[in-house]
């Protein structure tokens, strides 16, 4: 089954001729009606009416995360405040976060994309779909509830947490999808078998996942705890959230709603465009947003597209799942941490040298971080006591700039590796290939 036929079906003639259209209009719109995109073409000395082709995007420039950071919080709002209906944010890394604002027009649009994803996922009007992703300012929780809103399915929005009590109402809803992270999904189901409940005997008939990176294996053990297949979804705040990409039943790659977002892959250190099925750094555009538009946004996510017709029918292309980054960013437990959010924890926390490495290991099925930090000569080789309260201090600087609970590690001082380029600050062991 396909949500809306006429447009994940259309051919790549008609689509790329509505592509032009969408992006012709957004360019405009963009140049007349927000001053950080007319300052910044007029300076290139590019227009709206350069823009004759679809190639011709190339011309325009890119933006970055930083862009939309010195913008904050309204300064990217093609719209007046009093038509934005909604207001989401992603967790600040340095000084302030990225903000998204919808307009209701905009709400919808992201309603549509989450909806496309449901229905490749046979979710519809019959189904209960229990929504583990958080809510809040948190993008991940409102994509997928406007989206079973419009395929008519009930929707717990029960967020993450209270595991057990996440178990019991799967088995007394009846739930038949269950949305979550891969690490949570797997805790979930290890707590139920703990409990003397297989995870099959729950009826869940498909699973979504995303917001954290993960492996074949790690699907294929999702998939045998639950007996139903678990679809990969991937979106961003900056764009709209989640349902930028989103697996079909052939679970061969994620289709992008190529009338709503228009992607590029890039070389990430030359910055040339690449075709098709080369690997690297995915760019995007909004076609259909009021309230926000961004153009050519550099993801700092790596992988390849393909425009190859998919075997379930639909045109659009796909992406490869995400296997890394260009910048330093990790997931860990679906949040998103950069080196700069530890290294001013450590700056809070006091009594340290500015050498640390972060190491991220998934020995079993969740992500575990150990922070290993040099501490001065002194307190190392003469305070125990103080040492313990120096490592609770970082471990409570660290939870609160990132969200989440780390291992410290002191050590001696000049122990750390030193780098005379860029500093290595991350070893990421695990395979997430």
């Amino acid at each position: 089954m396909i949500w809306n036929e006429e447009i994940e079906t259309m051919s790549r003639q008609d689509l790329e001729e509505l592509q032009l259209k969408k992006l012709q209009k957004t360019v405009k719109q963009a140049f007349d009606k927000i001053p950080y995109y007319n300052k910044k073409y007029s300076a290139l000395e590019v227009y709206p009416e350069d823009i004759e082709t679809l190639k011709d995007i190339e011309k325009l420039p890119f933006i970055t995360k930083d862009d939309l950071r010195e913008s904050y919080p309204f300064g990217l709002f093609a719209v007046d405040i009093k038509d934005i209906k909604e207001l989401h944010s992603s967790s600040g890394t340095t000084g302030k976060p990225v903000v998204s604002g919808y307009t209701e027009k905009d709400l919808d649009t992201w309603a549509e994309t989450i909806a496309r994803g449901l229905t490749m996922m046979g979710i519809g009007e019959e189904d209960i779909l229990q929504n583990t992703h958080g809510y809040g300012m948190f993008t991940g929780g409102f994509g997928v509830h406007y989206g079973s809103h419009k395929v008519g399915a009930a929707i717990i929005p029960i967020s993450t947490g209270q595991t057990r009590r996440q178990i019991e109402i799967m088995q007394d809803f009846g739930t038949t999808g269950l949305i979550f992270t891969p690490s949570y999904g797997i805790h979930l189901a290890e707590v139920a078998i703990e409990d003397g409940i297989d995870p099959k005997d729950l009826n869940i008939k498909a699973i979504g996942f995303g917001a954290e990176m993960w492996t074949e294996e790690i699907r294929q053990k999702v998939e045998d705890l639950y007996g139903a297949k678990a679809y990969n979804i991937y979106g961003l705040t900056e764009l709209m959230g989640p349902g930028v990409g989103i697996e079909c039943e052939a679970q061969n790659g994620l289709h992008i709603p190529e009338d709503i977002y228009y992607p590029e892959i890039i070389d990430p250190n030359t910055q040339e465009v690449l075709g098709p099925n080369q690997k690297g750094e995915l760019v995007l555009t909004n076609l259909e947003r009021e309230g926000m538009p961004v153009i050519r946004f550099r993801t700092k996510d790596l992988t390849e597209i393909t425009y190859e017709k998919c075997d379930c029918g639909r045109t659009h292309g796909r992406i490869s799942r995400i296997t890394g980054r260009s910048d330093d960013m990790i997931k860990v437990k679906g949040v998103a941490i950069f080196p700069s959010q530890i290294e001013k924890a450590l700056l809070n926390a006091g009594d340290v040298e500015p050498h640390y490495m972060i190491i991220v290991t998934r020995p079993e099925t969740l992500d575990k971080i150990e922070i290993k930090v040099e501490i001065s000569e002194d307190i190392f080789f003469d305070g125990v006591k103080e040492m313990v309260s120096i490592k609770e201090r970082i471990e409570k600087s660290v939870e609160n700039e990132t969200g989440i609970r780390a291992k410290i590690t002191l050590v001696e001082p000049k122990s750390l590796p030193r780098f005379e380029g860029k500093a290595k600050r991350v070893i990421d062991e695990r395979d997430l290939h």
